[in-house]
């Protein structure tokens, strides 16, 4: 190395102010003389082994900006940045930054506070120099300037005193005094630790060598802390914030003077208005998706909230909702599409304690697969693609009311063990949370599926099918209950007649008759179906049922096979009975006929499920089990 290099090197290292070199892109350290070691209180090679914005503390933005304006306009000048050394410690510095080039920045630093000691050191020597008479006036200064600090310490409303190097009180202003309860007398010449800062807010003890205040007279740093407590003289705990600043004479360190204020209001006020706002947000969200659930309901076709019917089977029916309703007893509705299963769940929630509580619905077959668990539990933001914002779930919507799980052998096997263990604990996560979540929901659970043989096929838990099948109950079909074709019948026609504004509209007992005969395939809903499309292509008071007969025998609306029985029977000859075989073909029957007749669309006005009376989901599911694709009848 050339002398001219050691020289720069030496000059460099022996610098009497710190000098940093930094590449700012790559974050990293270059080099650091003698002083900038001792203002970050470590050796160069244990600053070089990690990242340069370790070192920049809160202050991180303004020291990128800083680094900017160096590198387009340098030199560069700032005194508002800090410097953490390697205990944490905070240094208020002033800063000039030169770029050496395009990646490197030299920066030099002086401290801040120990600056003003000098300046303070300074002027006492240049009072010093001026003789006897500089001293005289310098001590009518300071007469004058203790008269005023008394005056400013009585009127100050932030409690501020005074410690020695010892750490024992020099001094108390009344506001200290009236916040802790302490006299001055009571306070000066002891231990201010011990006396009101012996402890944390949790109870734990608080040693004095971890005190930010009693570190001011170690390290000769402001300290400011915004989170800690006094105690009062009556052991209450008191919130404070402070500044513990310490106190120099002749460059030595002598004391510190403590500003503290009371935060108690503070903090109520904080904690009450974090309270309201969490519960204020809370509650719109939860009175959103109410609100969107509830218009839900208000737009479904729900067929009607009694049940209406004369049949042992409808009085059979009645009897089990009363014995079971007023209970927390899940319920599981086993029955075919259309018997009126979600009727009732609803009369179920009617009927209990949790009736001015939601009864939430949700369509098992309607979720798209990987939505199962958000839709049941809820998800917070960032857990997948799209969550947004956090969200709750079905459970916890229904929380202290009814979750109805319409189509429930529809839920994948991978989640129902999660769903067993709400049922079973009543707790639950959000997906991507791990906060376990509680929750006072009863389950009723519907489907027209056969559970014993999902269980067999092992496509159904058998434990869940335990929990749910707690106190069973079966929707008959409307072929079983064909003495309540009449009531309900009557019941649709009113409800079509106000619905489409055509009053005065009535069944001949002819043509009621005939409805007895049908067997309904689609059972109840398929009747109101009917009813409603008569309603609406009558020309006259009297329904006539004639044309649609004809077309389902002529098999457009799915008459029977020919192995079972036919629309139009003679009045007063009950249907024969058929298998589950043949039913199971009559229905293969009557899909492949609406079919045909709606040219392969399945949903929509004017689609097979509507022509059926089922819904979409439940003739697709049917297709796809028999095998059918609807797009071969399309025309």
């Amino acid at each position: 190395m050339s002398l001219s290099r050691m020289a720069d090197v030496s000059a460099f290292e022996h610098a009497p102010i710190a000098l940093l070199l930094a590449d700012p892109r790559a974050d990293r350290l270059l080099a650091a003389n003698d002083e900038a070691c001792r203002l970050l209180g470590a050796n160069y090679e244990r600053l070089a082994a990690r990242p340069f914005s370790h070192c920049l503390g809160p202050s991180l933005p303004l020291w990128v900006a800083f680094s900017d304006e160096a590198m387009e306009r340098s030199p560069a000048w700032s005194d508002d940045l800090l410097l953490l050394d390697t205990r944490r410690v905070p240094h208020r510095v002033e800063v000039y930054g030169q770029a050496l080039d395009d990646q490197r920045l030299l920066f030099g630093v002086i401290d801040l506070d120990k600056a003003e000691q000098r300046r303070a050191r300074a002027d006492l020597w240049r009072r010093h120099r001026r003789g006897h008479v500089g001293w005289e006036r310098v001590e009518q200064v300071f007469e004058r300037i203790e008269r005023q600090n008394q005056l400013i310490l009585g009127a100050a409303g932030e409690g501020i005193y005074g410690l020695d190097a010892e750490g024992r009180t020099t001094f108390v202003n009344p506001a200290a005094e009236r916040i802790l309860g302490w006299s001055s007398a009571d306070i000066v010449g002891h231990d201010a630790h011990q006396m009101f800062h012996h402890t944390h807010a949790d109870g734990s003890h608080f040693p004095v060598q971890q005190c930010p205040i009693h570190a001011s007279f170690s390290d000769g740093q402001v300290h400011r802390v915004d989170n800690e407590v006094f105690w009062h003289k009556n052991g209450e705990a008191i919130p404070v914030e402070y500044t513990s600043t310490p106190i120099f004479e002749t460059g030595r360190l002598v004391g510190a003077v403590v500003l503290f204020r009371d935060i108690r209001e503070r903090k109520l006020a904080e904690q009450q208005l974090r309270d309201a706002l969490a519960e204020v947000e809370s509650l719109k969200l939860r009175l959103e998706l109410e609100n969107q659930y509830l218009q839900e309901e208000i737009t479904a076709e729900i067929n009607h909230r009694e049940i209406v019917g004369e049949s042992p089977a409808v009085a059979h029916l009645v009897r089990q909702i009363a014995l079971v309703a007023p209970t927390d007893a899940n319920v599981l509705v086993t029955g075919e599409s259309g018997t009126g299963k979600e009727l009732i769940a609803r009369a179920i929630h009617a009927g209990s304690v949790r009736s001015d509580r939601p009864l939430i619905r949700v369509n098992c077959a309607a979720i798209p697969r990987d939505l199962f668990e958000s839709e049941f539990f809820g998800h917070v933001k960032g857990a997948f693609t799209g969550a947004v914002s956090d969200r709750p779930g079905r459970f916890e919507l229904a929380d202290g009311g009814t979750l109805f799980l319409d189509e429930v052998g529809e839920i994948p096997l991978e989640l129902q063990s999660k769903l067993l263990r709400v049922l079973q604990d009543q707790q639950f996560e959000r997906v991507g949370d791990d906060r376990t979540r509680e929750v006072n929901v009863r389950v009723i659970a519907a489907t027209n599926r056969e559970l014993g043989e999902m269980i067999a096929a092992g496509q159904f838990r058998e434990d869940l099918y335990f929990r749910l099948n707690v106190f069973p109950i079966t929707s008959v079909p409307l072929r079983e209950r064909i003495v309540d074709v009449p009531l309900l019948a009557s019941h649709f026609l009113r409800r079509a007649c106000q619905k489409f504004n055509k009053p005065g509209m009535r069944i001949p007992p002819g043509q009621m008759e005939a409805l007895k005969h049908y067997t309904w395939p689609g059972n109840i809903r398929e009747l109101e179906n009917v009813i409603e499309r008569q309603v609406i292509v009558a020309q006259r008071r009297d329904l006539t049922f004639d044309e649609l007969f004809k077309l389902a025998e002529q098999g457009a609306l799915g008459a029977p096979s020919s192995s079972g029985p036919t629309l139009h029977q003679a009045p007063g000859k009950p249907p024969a009975p058929l298998t589950e075989h043949e039913m199971t073909q009559h229905q293969r029957t009557n899909a492949v006929a609406a079919l045909r007749v709606c040219g392969g669309k399945v949903s929509g006005a004017g689609g097979a499920a509507e022509l059926l009376g089922l819904r979409p989901t439940t003739l697709r599911s049917r297709l796809k089990a028999w095998g059918i694709e609807s797009r071969d009848y399309r025309t």
